[in-house]
């Protein structure tokens, strides 16, 4: 009699078990897309770092120069700053720029890149800032 009532009860534990084995699966699934997500932000971001940089150390060998490096949001780049813009929407496509070029108080050229993005069109966007401050050269 208890043999009878024990009929069919492994294959409902084995249903239960898949649903649960779906369950994780769909749930590392999501996670997975998220990484990849976080992972395509972090590589735009670190371009993003590299090129403000690379910027930044050719601003400060042309320092006679520093004004034709400025750059508005939707301003076309001077023939000076082209060429960096070029390169920089080659590795951060859709790139937007802006680099701002300013005296400070103490006598030193304040410099601040923006670079912003956007990973997927129609999501908001990423910027990542530098701010440096520049001092004058050294006269020999």
């Amino acid at each position: 009699m208890i043999a009878r009532r024990q009929r069919g009860m492994a294959l409902i534990e084995a249903l239960v078990a898949a649903v649960l084995l779906a369950i994780g699966l769909i749930g590392v699934i999501g996670l997975q897309a998220r990484s990849q997500g976080a992972l395509a932000d972090a590589g735009m971001r670190a371009e993003a770092v590299i090129a403000a940089n690379r910027l930044l150390g050719t601003m400060a060998v042309d320092q006679a120069n520093l004004a034709s490096y400025a750059l508005a949001a939707t301003g076309t780049p001077s023939a000076r700053l082209q060429p960096w813009v070029d390169e920089t929407r080659a590795h951060i496509p859709g790139a937007g720029m802006l680099v701002t070029v300013g005296a400070a108080a103490d006598g030193r050229t304040r410099v601040a890149v923006t670079i912003s993005w956007a990973r997927k069109s129609g999501t908001a966007a990423n910027a990542h800032s530098v701010v440096a401050y520049l001092a004058p050269a050294a006269s020999s």
